[in-house]
């Protein structure tokens, strides 16, 4: 093997670690997200969709203070904050029309 993947695989937030396979995990977070934005608005929980958004936030900020530096979970909760937001300016938008067609 080449000394930058031994490298990789032993450092401190290689696949050796829970720092590795945590983010790696929740990137079902983000999938989930993609493959929900195919239903309808009507669908999606604006309580559940605000949870995981600030869930995240505060993911990305502990992944920015935790000593190494974990930009793989960094970068995890940063796609699914944006999917998130999608998902939930979905759900507003939505619900906005429904209030504009009962008045």
């Amino acid at each position: 093997m080449s000394a930058r993947l031994l490298q990789f695989i032993n450092s401190p937030t290689g696949p050796k670690t829970t720092h590795f396979w945590g983010p790696v995990a929740n990137w079902g977070f983000v999938l989930a997200a993609m493959i929900d934005s195919r239903k309808p608005p009507e669908t999606i929980s604006a309580k559940m969709t605000g949870v995981l958004s600030v869930y995240s936030v505060l993911f990305m900020r502990f992944a920015w203070m935790v000593q190494p530096r974990n930009y793989l979970l960094l970068a995890c909760h940063a796609s699914n904050e944006v999917a998130q937001l999608y998902q939930l300016s979905r759900r507003i938008r939505y619900d906005m029309e429904q209030k504009g067609k009962k008045s």
